[in-house]
């Protein structure tokens, strides 16, 4: 769809086929129906998701609770991801979505109502796990200079930082002095490309690690 007007048709017919009566740009909205003595149901129409029509939907929820939205439905590698977050979004505002196919199609992702999401256990024990594995405050609340800090990149820098300074050594002797437990483990997946096994259990510095101890200076040992 190329043009807004494409999508009222689906949409109306859509809500009339719910018994609605349903004009277009009534006032400041897009589209509204209305059923008996019903609070009116109001429709933003836009050919793609974005802040701005959000803003107008949610400015449009001081007229009724009964908002939606509606785009064509996301097409491309990334739709599903899309439209996911973006329900998810709709979800958390109190807002519907209508999604609209390329044959006229419509469906109803979602209606409006209050959202109260489910919290995560386990999402919070691993950001909780994440808060405590950090050594001191390396990212200042945002993306540093260089990218940011994790507890994991920050165990890879102190074993690099251990195998710079001693040289080859055993991942059991690298664990003991750096206090990461999960050294050899660490070396042998070698995730960035900076350790090199040179014997059983033993592992060295590579060029990258030393390019690495030098970029990540001013924040590993934060």
């Amino acid at each position: 769809m190329e043009r807004e007007d494409q999508l009222y048709p689906p949409v109306k017919a859509l809500l009339e086929g719910q018994g609605y009566a349903v004009k277009g740009e009534v006032g400041a909205a897009d589209v509204v129906a209305v059923r008996g003595a019903e609070p009116p149901v109001i429709v933003e129409l836009k050919l793609k998701f974005s802040l701005s029509l959000f803003h107008q939907a949610v400015a449009r929820l001081a007229v009724t609770d009964h908002v939606y939205i509606a785009v064509p439905r996301p097409k491309g590698r990334q739709a599903r991801r899309m439209l996911k977050d973006n329900l998810a979004m709709c979800r958390r505002l109190g807002l519907g979505l209508i999604t609209v196919l390329e044959d006229g199609r419509t469906e109803v992702q979602c209606d409006p109502g209050p959202y109260a999401p489910r919290k995560s256990k386990k999402k919070q024990a691993r950001l909780l796990r994440e808060f405590q594995a950090l050594r001191g405050d390396p990212n200042a609340g945002g993306a540093t200079r260089h990218g940011i800090v994790t507890a994991y990149r920050q165990d890879a820098l102190a074993c690099a930082a251990h195998l710079a300074e001693a040289g080859p050594s055993k991942g059991a002797e690298v664990a003991r002095a750096t206090g990461v437990a999960r050294a050899t483990r660490l070396m042998a997946s070698n995730h960035y490309g900076w350790f090199e096994r040179v014997a059983t259990g033993v592992y060295q510095l590579t060029g990258a690690g030393r390019d690495g101890l030098v970029h990540w200076a001013e924040s590993w040992e934060a």
